[in-house]
């Protein structure tokens, strides 16, 4: 009941005192009076200099009401105050604004949850105001810690609570709308008001039952969701405050989500931390992507010693944060992000082989056997990310990423690594080259370069086929499908799947172009392919899948890069990998030298059927209908079949089994095709790094030494390099000066020749000088072509202080002659 006063004393106090007792009934369920407000509202407009002490005294008699418990009148006093505010818009309503946001404080700090929610009510509406002028000494402080306790009402009744929590959250985007359409805005994006709402609206999304894993933009929530769903509620108002940051304040409302996950343990299982971050990704300017996936690389370092499953949950956000920042900008976080990962990478690895080491029998092994499975999903992770944001890169910044992370691959015996592989050990340092090249297959997926050179420049595909990573079967898969994405530039890989005898070649419609002028001097220095290939051809752990990508290598190559220099080449090396087979220098198991058979089969067919020449498909289809018939297991569609029935010895076997370079240069000599080179066996090339490698090289020097051992050349016939070592002989070689002044000489008349002789006069010595080499290169490597056994003559490889004898398929005729 309000207090009422005597006619003479109402009549002595000031007007708009007289004005706001009117407009409070005798009985508070009647309401407010609606004439009497009316002519209390024409009074503020017209005379808006009194509005702060209407204000003033609305604001006693409503902190008496409440103190009071007269709910009635209090609902009627914010009414007025409500309407007042409405109409009123000048300068003149700062004061009043501050009268009215006192009231609202009394409301909030009731403990009346009606109350409470009048007051949120009443805020809303005052934020939705928008004030003519800034207010520079207003603050917000209370109103934010007060709505965020609010959004983590535990009240008894559920009803209550959730309308208690639904009034916090509209409580805390009235801030937020009012305060970032203030010019001093940047108050609330404080850390310390940040760490009340963030954690407040996710704890509020957090109560969605179902978590929705939606992967564009999730669709805005109706407005009657809005009203009754405090998660529905929390999100939309969570995506409003980020939509609302600018560069200067993203990180401060980014880092306490990170905060609240961390403290309810929320990135294992992490469906919930996607969530989020998808609002996040999708809320934010697109210029401002890359802020948040520094901030998650940076919370990934913070926690790096936390549990696999932890890390695992927040590289799987970085994932989906990435996925959205690749479709816009992604600003200069490219190599953090890589550096970051194959860091973690490291780390994780090194983790497993610790726990490997220090694993023992009993519950302890099972344990560590259970963190050895957390932190391959760790790697997993990792793998899935680098390979997802690698190929969403343009071509120009895949292509720097394939160079870094090359060069964070360990090689044996080189320092151009920088990784730092010091605590791995061994088994270690394999899994870490795995789980390198397996990013580095991801990030080569879908590249496509106009010249191989570009794809493959040599300071990539040297340390690719170092044969530091031939030490595993699974390392030199993993190698060949690099090197398959790279060099398939019109996606014919497919069609080439699974090794097998190709019927008819033009059923695959292989796309092919004519070979550029680039690709074809990089095939001119092709001969590390071909080194790769065939001494991963005979290694002993191979299994089917080895020899699958071996066949897709050479079938690449031929569509991608092969004139007809190449596939001379490519021929030579499929004879010498049949020839290794036959002769096994390395002692291979039955099974890998039928496997090897097998390839070459299967890529002489399909060669033969590409160059189209027909005598030279007429000789491979005659082979291979005879193994059918006699010896399947030198085809792949046998070889690789369980329980394959494999021979006892390829030794006994007639030459109609093997395609004979005689048969194969005589066809493709009558298609035009220059065959001198198909008489000289292929050997591969030794490099540096098989020194520096752990690995057992077929050839340690330069040096190959052939000595002819028949017994139809005399002894006197054999030239001797021996020569008689005197004093002089000794001096000779001591003094090196005149030799030296020689030299110097030769090389003057040697340039002034070319410089002054006529071109013709140049041009015939050069010619007489080619086919003097030539008839005598032919004179010594005259080669007829004879089944395996007794052959009449050996090549000797000499390696260092070793020798090494075999038996070649080739019966040399040397006339008289030792060559070194």
């Amino acid at each position: 009941m309000p207090t009422r006063v005597c006619c003479c004393c109402s009549a002595l106090r000031p007007r708009y005192k007289r004005l706001v007792d009117n407009i409070f009934p005798e009985d508070p369920k009647d309401g407010l009076v609606k004439a009497d407000m009316e002519k209390l509202t024409f009074y503020a407009v017209s005379a808006p200099e009194k509005l702060d002490r209407i204000g003033s005294y609305l604001a006693e008699r409503l902190s008496r009401d409440v103190v009071r418990h007269r709910s009635g009148y209090v609902l009627i006093a914010m009414e007025a105050l409500d309407q007042l505010l409405m109409a009123c818009h000048s300068q003149s309503i700062k004061p009043f604004v501050e009268s009215f946001l006192h009231m609202v404080a009394k409301l909030l700090e009731s403990g009346e949850p009606k109350l409470q929610v009048l007051g949120t009510n009443s805020f809303v509406k005052f934020a939705n105001i928008e004030e003519d002028t800034p207010s520079y000494h207003r603050r917000y402080d209370f109103f934010v810690s007060r709505f965020s306790a609010m959004c983590h009402s535990c009240h008894s009744d559920p009803e209550i609570r959730t309308e208690i929590r639904i009034a916090g959250i509209r409580g805390i985007q009235g801030v937020v709308r009012k305060t970032v359409n203030d010019e001093l805005r940047a108050t609330i994006w404080e850390p310390q008001h940040m760490d009340k709402i963030v954690p407040s609206l996710l704890f509020n999304m957090q109560k969605i039952e179902e978590v929705d894993s939606r992967i564009g933009p999730p669709s805005s929530p109706s407005a009657t969701d809005k009203e009754e769903n405090p998660a529905v509620l929390a999100e939309n108002c969570f995506r409003e405050l980020l939509g609302r940051a600018t560069f200067g304040n993203m990180n401060n409302a980014v880092r306490p989500v990170f905060a609240h996950l961390d403290h309810h343990k929320l990135w294992d299982p992490n469906e919930f931390a996607v969530h989020c971050f998808k609002i996040i990704m999708y809320s934010i300017q697109a210029q401002y992507s890359h802020h948040v996936i520094q901030e998650i690389l940076g919370h990934l370092d913070a926690r790096k010693k936390d549990a696999p499953r932890v890390r695992a949950g927040i590289i799987q956000v970085l994932l989906e944060a990435v996925a959205i920042a690749a479709k816009g900008s992604i600003g200069p976080t490219v190599l953090e992000v890589f550096n970051t990962l194959l860091k973690h990478l490291r780390l994780s690895v090194e983790f497993e082989a610790n726990d490997l080491q220090g694993g023992s029998v009993g519950s302890v092994s099972l344990n560590t056997s259970s963190k050895d499975n957390d932190e391959k999903i760790v790697q997993n992770a990792i793998i899935q990310t680098i390979g997802f944001f690698g190929s969403n890169l343009p071509d120009y910044q895949r292509s720097e990423i394939m160079m870094f992370i090359m060069g964070k691959v360990p090689v044996f015996g080189t320092s151009t690594h920088t990784l730092d592989i010091s605590q791995l050990g061994d088994l270690g340092t394999r899994r870490i080259q795995i789980m390198l090249l397996r990013s580095l297959l991801m990030v080569t997926s879908g590249y496509k370069a106009k010249t191989i050179v570009t794809a493959l420049p040599g300071s990539f595909l040297d340390p690719l086929l170092s044969p530091s990573l031939m030490e595993d079967y699974e390392l030199r898969q993993l190698v060949l499908e690099v090197m398959h994405n790279l060099m398939d530039r019109h996606d014919n890989r497919a069609k080439l799947r699974g090794i097998r005898i190709i019927p008819d070649v033009a059923d695959l419609k292989i796309k092919r172009e004519k070979i550029c002028r680039q690709d074809t001097s990089f095939m001119k220095n092709g001969q590390q392919l071909y080194r790769h290939i065939y001494l991963g051809c005979k290694e002993e752990d191979n299994v089917q899948k080895n020899y699958e990508l071996l066949y897709t290598s050479l079938a690449l190559i031929t569509i991608e890069l092969a004139n007809e220099e190449v596939v001379i080449d490519l021929i030579r090396l499929a004879i010498a990998l049949q020839d290794s087979a036959i002769i096994n220098e390395d002692n291979l198991p039955m099974f890998h030298r039928c496997g090897i058979m097998a390839l070459v089969a299967a890529y002489l067919n399909f060669v033969s059927q590409m160059i189209a020449v027909p005598a030279f498909c007429q000789h491979v289809s005659k082979v291979i209908e005879i193994r059918t018939m006699e010896a399947p297991y030198f085809l792949p569609e046998h070889i690789f079949r369980d329980k394959c029935m494999l021979p006892k010895s390829l030794e006994k076997h007639e030459k109609d089994l093997y395609f004979l370079t005689n048969k194969i240069a005589e066809s493709l000599g009558g298609s035009g095709y220059s065959v001198e080179r198909l008489s000289v066996p292929y050997v591969p090339q030794v490099t540096d790094e098989d020194r520096l490698s752990r690995r057992k090289s077929i050839v340690d020097t330069v040096s190959i030494q052939v000595d002819i051992l028949s017994n139809n050349v005399p002894s006197d016939d054999v030239v001797s390099n021996t020569e008689e070592i005197t004093f002089e002989a000794l001096k000779k070689a001591i003094d090196t000066s005149g030799m030296e002044e020689q030299e110097k000489e030769k090389r003057r008349l040697v340039i002034e020749k070319f410089q002054k002789a006529p071109f013709e006069e140049i041009a015939a010595q050069c010619e007489s000088k080619a086919n003097l080499l030539h008839d005598r290169l032919a004179q010594i490597l005259e080669l007829t072509i004879r089944p395996p056994p007794s052959p009449s003559g050996t090549l000797t490889i000499t390696s260092g202080h070793a020798q090494y004898q075999s038996v070649p398929v080739y019966e040399m005729k040397f006339p008289d002659l030792c060559v070194y």
